[in-house]
């Protein structure tokens, strides 16, 4: 099922990513850049691994896992998560965790374009 998400993608459009980096606590001038990136995601499997590569002019960053098991990630905005990626029907979902917060992503293919929504949660007790 992940097959469906192995692809080239171009981001189009960002809304309310500011508002999303200033609850990370990400600072003026990284959300000023990040606010412009327009940045390029590959997904692709190689073996029983799922790669995502974002690649931009301000930062590439990489991971790779297996579907549903924790792993280590270094993120853009340089914070340390423990994360995990699995499917939920046909959505790719992305949760990060890291000093008592959580975020997550929701990817899902619409009209043959990648859509992704972000959730920020402070801190567990909000779930």
């Amino acid at each position: 099922m992940v097959d469906a998400f192995c692809a080239t993608w171009k981001l189009v459009d960002s809304e309310n990513f500011d508002e999303y980096m200033k609850s990370l606590g990400v600072g003026f001038a990284t959300r000023q850049v990040g606010n412009v990136t327009k940045p390029t995601v590959i997904i692709a499997k190689e073996g029983d691994q799922v790669v995502i590569k974002t690649q931009s002019t301000f930062k590439n960053t990489e991971i790779s896992f297996k579907l549903g098991e924790e792993f280590d990630e270094a993120t853009a905005d340089d914070r340390n998560c423990k994360s995990t990626v699995s499917l939920d029907g046909d959505k790719l979902v992305h949760v990060q965790k890291w000093d008592g917060k959580e975020t997550k992503f929701v990817r899902e293919i619409k009209d043959g374009k990648l859509v992704m929504v972000r959730e920020h949660y402070k801190d567990y007790s909000d779930l």
